[in-house]
């Protein structure tokens, strides 16, 4: 079987997930403009919904959220048995979120708002990477 020596690069899904408006769009443009394929949701439910049919590769999920906060919608997403695992990183406007809470619901890490969206970007270009081809198709 013929394999060229430059395959098509592969296209990472990201969910981003916040329950305002404004900060969703944000991140999809600036994601989009850096190559990856983004949807985003409004509320931990409307994700967990959306996920089972886009599959993301990675999802970035606001902490803070009415009904259904980010931690709660971490524990969904990892005990779902029909998922491949999908790294997580919460997003979140103050410095509440303990580290070992975050870690404890499945996240791989957290980014503070506002923003830095080079070390956002270095966060993904570390955790996408790593990921085994398998888990994207």
């Amino acid at each position: 079987m013929y394999k060229p020596d430059n395959p098509t690069p592969q296209i990472h899904r990201v969910l981003v997930v916040d329950d305002i408006a404004d900060n969703c769009l944000l991140l999809q443009s600036f994601l989009e403009e850096e190559g990856y394929q983004v949807e985003t949701a409004d509320s931990g439910r409307a994700a967990l919904s959306l996920i089972e049919t886009f599959r993301p590769h990675l999802v970035l999920l606001d902490v803070m959220m009415p009904e259904m906060d980010g931690l709660e919608v971490t524990r969904h997403i990892h005990q779902n048995v029909n998922l491949p695992f999908i790294p997580i990183l919460l997003v979140t406007g103050y410095d509440c979120v303990e580290p070992i809470e975050a870690f404890g619901a499945g996240a791989l890490g957290f980014i503070l708002k506002p923003i830095n969206f080079d070390a956002l970007l270095n966060h993904i270009q570390h955790i996408l990477p790593l990921k085994h081809s398998s888990l994207f198709e």
